[in-house]
């Protein structure tokens, strides 16, 4: 419940997910600098910090039954179908005075139910043009996710980070996400499968959790590296707790990122803002983030030939990979900060309060 001594929130943030997921994790990560903008409160109380301004729905519904004392209404921020529910059943059900906004990042067609749910939010926000692609009328505003700088920082040496974490090799390639086909694992072991017999420098380090449902799919890979004799270089390093994370990061001096789908992507920011270079795929975000030739490249999802064109070029020169590392780091450091990405969310949700 949200704390007496608190300003009347004027943002609601749905969170309706009991799950861990990437929505969540975006969520969370501008949840603090958002706060320090505007009042706010969140309509659930799942893996949010300790102190959080929690509603339940029955206090949200009464609280929004009132417009602010400036008489303009509350606005509700929605990223999944339920919480456009929610807030849709608010106003019918309960008399709501709220202004919806609904954030797309799915790269797919929407089923007809969401897109009707779509049709009655009063703001759409997408976080890249791939996303904005598949509405059906243009997004009100691109606001693409921010870094945390302070969590993701370049070590002050790449050699040095990459021998702390133990692994073979001279260097590391990343690719971080669960283990299973959508994540296109198999397309990055498939590319560097005969360069790496060519190349002794680099390692690949794949991390992330296999769930049983994929352990197959893992088991097939394994022998395919096995046959190649390569067992040593290509290592499934399994799942790792959140903290580890920029570390790993910083250890790498490429990160792949080949999803045949995507949200956003946080991945690729991060490992930029570690002073990774990347390589990634069409999905997500990343054709927007990332420019071909100074921060690595990107290529069509599921196209193997491309991909191993493309890392062949990237692992023949381990200097340019880490000025493609530094790039990307200023890069993020101008347009990917999670502070540039709460500014532009208080700034939008003022408008549609006032539109």
């Amino acid at each position: 419940m949200v704390s007496k001594m608190s300003p009347t929130p004027e943002v609601i943030l749905g969170n309706s997910n009991r799950r861990f997921s990437g929505v969540t994790s975006t969520m969370l990560q501008t949840f603090p600098e958002v706060s320090t903008r505007v009042p706010l409160a969140v309509l659930g109380p799942h893996h949010l910090p300790d102190g959080a301004p929690v509603l339940t729905f029955r206090e949200f519904t009464r609280l929004c039954r009132e417009l602010l004392p400036d008489g303009l209404p509350r606005v509700f921020h929605a990223r999944r179908n339920d919480e456009m529910i929610q807030a849709l059943s608010a106003k019918k059900l309960f008399g709501a005075k709220i202004k919806i906004i609904f954030t797309s990042t799915a790269q797919r067609n929407h089923s007809r139910f969401t897109k009707a749910l779509i049709r009655r939010m009063d703001g759409i926000i997408t976080t890249g043009s791939a996303a904005g692609s598949y509405l059906d009328k243009p997004a009100d505003i691109i606001i693409p996710h921010g870094i945390d700088l302070d969590r993701f920082q370049p070590p002050s040496s790449k050699s040095e980070a990459w021998k702390k974490l133990g692994f073979p090799g001279e260097y590391g390639i990343g690719i971080f996400g669960r283990v299973r086909p959508q994540k296109g694992i198999d397309l990055l072991i498939d590319a560097a499968l005969p360069l790496l017999k060519k190349n002794p420098a680099p390692t690949i380090v794949i991390v992330g959790e296999t769930t049983p449902k994929f352990r197959d799919y893992q088991r097939s890979l394994e022998e395919k590296i096995a046959a190649a004799g390569l067992n040593k270089r290509i290592i499934f390093h399994g799942k790792r707790p959140g903290s580890e994370l920029p570390v790993l990061f910083q250890g790498m001096s490429l990160v792949a990122a080949l999803s045949r789908n995507e949200g956003f992507g946080l991945t690729v920011p991060e490992a930029m803002a570690t002073g990774a270079a990347v390589l990634a795929s069409h999905a997500g975000a990343w054709k927007d983030i990332v420019s071909d030739g100074i921060h690595g490249f990107t290529v069509p999802c599921d196209d193997l030939n491309t991909t191993r064109e493309k890392l062949a070029t990237l692992i023949a020169d381990h200097d340019s990979l880490l000025g493609m590392g530094r790039a990307g780091r200023k890069h993020v450091e101008t347009h990917y900060t999670i502070e540039r990405e709460a500014s532009a969310l208080c700034a939008y949700y003022r408008i549609v309060q006032k539109s």
